[in-house]
């Protein structure tokens, strides 16, 4: 009698070994007007919250931060920026416009992108379809990206699928990346996962 043979985990699902965390552009001036903000926001705080206990590479941009403001506080804490090394500004709206960001997923061999942020049509959806464009996988959390506008934010979450981008959701990837109980890990993002949601405007 021989041994069963193990089954391959899935490419389709996000590993800690080639996927990596994109924060577009959540900045204090643009992210009050979407919204649901404070559901966005509690969300990607719990992707970055996930993304450290598991080891997750984790980057961020800033959309002209001389207009729009830094990223809103209660997600800056998280990144380790100072102002040596401050979150990447860029001007462009894809952020193809701060090569900086991309260089440091290749480097680390991570061509899988979980794309979150603001808005939907603007900076996250010519960023997936850049990302596509140049060999990244992508995937894209619907519950922690957002627009002004429902019909901006639902056309663009159709065009992103439609043209290859995967649709996910918060928990979906936590629990992706976490991959089984029992670990430490496990107890982190169980704990993660649990928590409340604020409510919204």
């Amino acid at each position: 009698m021989t041994d069963a043979t193990p089954l391959h985990r899935s490419t389709e699902l996000l590993s800690v070994n080639d996927s990596g965390l994109l924060v577009v552009d959540v900045q204090e001036k643009l992210i009050g007007l979407v919204p649901e903000h404070e559901r966005i926001v509690w969300n990607i705080g719990r992707l970055l919250d996930g993304a450290k206990a598991l080891g997750v590479f984790a980057a961020a941009t800033e959309q002209y931060p001389q207009g729009l403001g830094p990223t809103t506080p209660v997600l800056a804490q998280r990144f380790d920026s100072t102002p040596d090394n401050p979150v990447p500004a860029k001007t462009m709206f894809s952020c193809r416009g701060s090569a900086s960001t991309f260089d440091g997923f290749r480097r680390r061999g991570l061509f899988k992108l979980l794309v979150v942020g603001i808005e939907t049509h603007v900076c996250i959806g010519q960023t997936v379809l850049d990302a596509m464009a140049n060999g990244f996988r992508v995937y894209v959390a619907v519950d922690a990206v957002g627009a002004r506008f429902a019909v901006d934010h639902e056309t663009a979450l159709r065009r992103m699928e439609s043209s290859g981008a995967t649709l996910t959701t918060t928990e979906s990837a936590l629990f992706e990346w976490c991959e089984a109980a029992g670990t430490p890990q496990f107890k982190e993002i169980s704990r993660i996962v649990r928590q409340t949601m604020p409510e919204t405007s």
